[in-house]
């Protein structure tokens, strides 16, 4: 038994294919399956279905492919280690973030953390919040970029920035700023069902969940652009994060009203699952997010007590 063996149970039980597990792991099919094959002989039991189609893991095969998913993240704490005792950041990290953050963070930070870190490849992949927290337990993705505070216990969490919550669309400017409760009875538009946005906005505002759409139309936005083109088309309003306000032109951001304090904000965190977790690389990351973004924002203006998290 050696630690490739380990890493080719885990991509086969991954990705339920043993060709789409040799491309992944960079070897030929005959390779890896025969690796496997002399594992199971190893242990003297079956871990795949090979007769299924996507093939299948069996009982005893998923229990010792969550113990090598274990060994696997040990091995890579070892590597972690040493390269701190070097002092590097380096290596790979994959990251989930979720579309409603990605959009107006990403383009903020990226050139400059490869720039700051070149010899550190990353990887980013826009998945909803729920696929996050999987992937993290599965070890498939090394973090996470959410909305937070979040519900499960076993994720840890490390605060990056609060962003302010703005309204976009037809309100009164002969008021500086708006109240939660004055836009209740609006017409609202909203993110699609998933988009923790949508919820936040909902309890945030005590909105009722009345469908605000013309009779004969049937709409589900997946973005802010999409938002934002109608209720210019169609009135109304809409609710977006304080990062997407400053990417906006101008004559959009004229549209967009503030709310009194207290001002409600979004928490946006990184996320990660401590067994698996490359805790020197996430901390360097964080750091930088923070540095990077955490200034240029609303809520450094305010206290505390002059702030109100909307909650997922």
């Amino acid at each position: 038994m050696n630690i490739q063996q380990l890493e080719y149970l885990v991509a086969v039980d991954r990705l339920k294919n043993f060709t789409k597990a040799a491309e992944y792991c960079n070897v030929t099919q005959a390779t890896l399956s025969t690796m496997v094959k002399k594992l199971e002989d190893e242990l003297e039991c079956v871990l795949f279905d090979r007769k299924s189609n996507p093939i299948l893991t069996t009982e005893t095969g998923q229990a010792i492919i969550d113990e090598c998913r274990i060994i696997l993240a040990h091995c890579r704490q070892i590597k972690e280690k040493a390269k701190k005792h070097n002092g590097a950041i380096e290596g790979t990290i994959k990251i989930g973030i979720i579309p409603t953050i990605a959009g107006s963070l990403l383009p903020k930070i990226i050139k400059s953390l490869l720039e700051t870190y070149p010899k550190l490849l990353v990887e980013i992949v826009e998945i909803p919040t729920q696929s996050i927290i999987k992937q993290l337990k599965e070890g498939t993705i090394d973090a996470g970029i959410i909305a937070t505070p979040g519900t499960d216990e076993t994720i840890e969490e490390t605060i990056l920035y609060y962003e302010a919550l703005m309204v976009y669309g037809e309100v009164d400017k002969t008021m500086k700023y708006i109240m939660p409760e004055e836009i209740k009875n609006s017409k609202v538009w909203l993110l699609e069902e998933g988009h923790c946005l949508r919820e936040q906005f909902i309890q945030l505002c005590a909105l009722k969940k009345k469908d605000s759409k013309p009779h004969n139309l049937t709409f589900d936005a997946n973005s802010f652009e999409t938002l934002l083109g109608m209720v210019d088309e169609f009135g109304g309003l809409t609710l977006i994060p304080e990062l997407y306000y400053q990417s906006l032109p101008k004559e959009k951001q004229d549209k967009v009203s503030f709310f009194h304090a207290p001002i409600p904000v979004r928490e946006v965190s990184l996320v990660y699952y401590r067994p698996f977790a490359k805790e020197r690389i996430i901390g360097a990351l964080a750091d930088f997010i923070t540095g990077n973004i955490a200034e240029t924002l609303l809520s450094k203006r305010y206290s505390n007590a002059e702030l109100v998290i909307a909650r997922v």
